[in-house]
């Protein structure tokens, strides 16, 4: 009976973590859940003090909370199955990081939308990265920013929507399916990460929060625009063609379209909550609590201009390459 208890009020915990407010929740005094080479990652209660050490996949990551942070040391390390890398598409292998997060475990929302390139880390340390660098540049000035998910460009990625920078790092530009099935506890709403500002990135399996993102309807332009990296070049002519996904000024945020907003969240009893999801944006662009933005500064989220910086284009290349 206090078993059956224990893993109910673990459930408990987790589920609320997408649904109600960790301010509302003691978890400066909550002790510390380490697990090892625990195959269930839904085993642990990820707002308290944790560990994911598998020696199957070689991760490392350690939460600890200590004064009103969320402090993640990780070696980046997914603990799931991946895909096949180096690939065509994606030249790079898959090796151990260094790295450092902090959480704040009270976020505080701005009342503003600020671009974020990392958005924020799944519980296992492997981070979410929406967007990339790769581009068209036309010579009649345009530069159009590819996405992750189009047809046009090969990028290699695998099941879990993700692939490997130059520097070994592998993330997320979608859901991550094999961490889902890990995390999954038969509810509808699955924890996965924590944003950079602090509050909790969730995935719904029936999808009941739909973004607020369409295709553009004013045509293109652009003449003689290349694309160039060592593995592939290409020219195309994008002057009125029509939008359908390929690069990111190909989509425009509508309020009210979905339940989400511009940064894919949204309030549910009283906590706000980014969400990952299967359609486009697949994960928040932006953020709307505090936190510091490590890689300059971007686009207003809602303002997908093609043009070259500063109107709407990443400041020094922006994003990363995945192809160098």
């Amino acid at each position: 009976m206090k078993l059956a208890l224990l893993y109910f009020n673990i459930a408990f915990l987790a589920l609320s973590s997408c649904g109600t407010s960790s301010s509302n929740s003691n978890i400066d005094t909550l002790e510390s859940t380490s697990i090892e080479n625990v195959p269930m990652t839904n085993s642990i209660d990820f707002w308290k003090d944790y560990s994911i050490l598998s020696a199957e996949y070689g991760t490392k990551t350690t939460v600890v909370i200590k004064d009103g942070m969320r402090l993640m040391t990780t070696n980046a390390l997914p603990n799931h199955e991946v895909g096949t890398f180096p690939n065509p598409g994606n030249p790079n292998t898959i090796s151990a990081q260094n790295r450092s997060y902090a959480f704040p475990i009270h976020p505080k929302l701005t009342g503003e939308s600020r671009w974020a390139r990392e958005p924020g880390v799944a519980l296992n340390g492997v981070k979410f990265e929406p967007e990339t660098a790769e581009r068209f540049v036309c010579e009649t000035g345009e530069v159009y920013r590819v996405e992750a998910f189009q047809n046009v460009v090969d990028f290699g990625l695998d099941h879990n929507h993700a692939h490997v920078q130059p520097t070994g790092a592998y993330h997320y530009h979608g859901v991550p399916v094999e961490l889902v099935k890990k995390l999954d506890k038969g509810e509808d709403i699955i924890h996965v990460g924590f944003a950079k500002d602090g509050f909790p990135i969730c995935y719904s399996k029936s999808g009941q929060f739909k973004p607020s993102y369409q295709l553009a309807t004013k045509s293109r332009t652009g003449d003689a625009c290349s694309y160039n990296n060592p593995s592939q070049k290409m020219t195309k002519e994008l002057q009125g063609t029509n939008p359908d996904g390929t690069f990111v000024s190909d989509w425009d945020y509508v309020e009210g379209l979905g339940q989400l907003d511009e940064c894919n969240g949204i309030t549910i009893n009283g906590q706000y909550t980014y969400f990952l999801t299967d359609t486009y944006p697949h994960m928040s662009r932006c953020l709307k609590g505090e936190f510091t933005e490590e890689h300059g500064k971007g686009p207003p989220p809602s303002e997908h201009s093609h043009r070259s910086a500063p109107n709407g284009g990443r400041p020094n290349g922006g994003g990363h390459p995945h192809q160098h």
